[in-house]
């Protein structure tokens, strides 16, 4: 029995990120791999989705390590200790077909070779998180033949608008801003209004996205019938 995918995420204060998070919901569900089902809203409608599920459950988050702090915690409260046929996979982080999706966005919105670059994340949930977003930069940096300062949207320093600025006091003219969001939403909104060359759409919609949740629940799926 191929277990249920369950897609995860906090969009309970945006409207437009939920409509974001369906769309890709729903296109995962047309690959037709395994039955998809989503939670897109608060701790208590997550718990409740989980219990309605019958038989093998795999959640999957649909946002990025680093990218959505809310997320993170809605994730990290979901207790699956009780249900041996039930597993989460960590949030995308440093994988090669991520990090190459990114560094295309970055061309598609004017970025040329020699510009400063900051990849904008939200601010790392824990240690694992922030550990993904260096590996993140190391390899976008390898990508584009470039630096890449680490940006944040909330709690940590330096801050997205900052970084831009620190790129700029050394000497770069053009500083693009790498998007680390997988759905666009309010976050986005933010990183538009900075003085910025250019700012990347987030990832979704891509292929790749898809391609990479799916890699998610067949590893764990897996991991399930060990």
């Amino acid at each position: 029995m191929v277990p249920t995918m369950m897609l995860v995420a906090d969009s309970s204060r945006d409207a437009h990120r939920r409509e974001a998070l369906c769309d890709l919901a729903d296109a995962v569900a047309r690959r037709g791999e395994a039955p998809v089902v989503s939670s897109f809203g608060t701790s208590d409608e997550l718990e409740s989705a989980v219990a309605s599920v019958d038989g093998p459950l795999v959640v999957v988050p649909a946002f990025l390590a680093g990218s959505d702090r809310v997320s993170a915690e809605l994730l990290a409260g979901l207790d699956l200790d009780q249900r041996f046929d039930a597993c989460a996979t960590p949030p995308l982080g440093a994988v090669p077909s991520i990090v190459g999706s990114l560094a295309r966005r970055l061309g598609q919105a004017g970025w040329r070779p020699g510009d400063g670059v900051v990849l904008a994340a939200d601010g790392a949930f824990d240690q694992d998180e922030r550990q993904q977003l260096t590996s993140v930069a190391r390899m976008l940096s390898r990508r584009v033949q470039s630096p890449v300062q680490v940006g944040y949207l909330d709690a940590w320093a330096p801050s997205v608008g900052d970084a831009v600025e620190r790129l700029r006091r050394r000497g770069q003219r053009r500083v693009c801003v790498a998007s680390w969001q997988l759905v666009d939403g309010a976050g986005h909104e933010r990183l538009r209004e900075l003085d910025a060359t250019a700012v990347t759409a987030p990832l979704w919609p891509a292929g790749v996205v898809v391609d990479t949740l799916l890699s998610q629940h067949r590893a764990a799926t897996a991991r399930l019938a060990a």
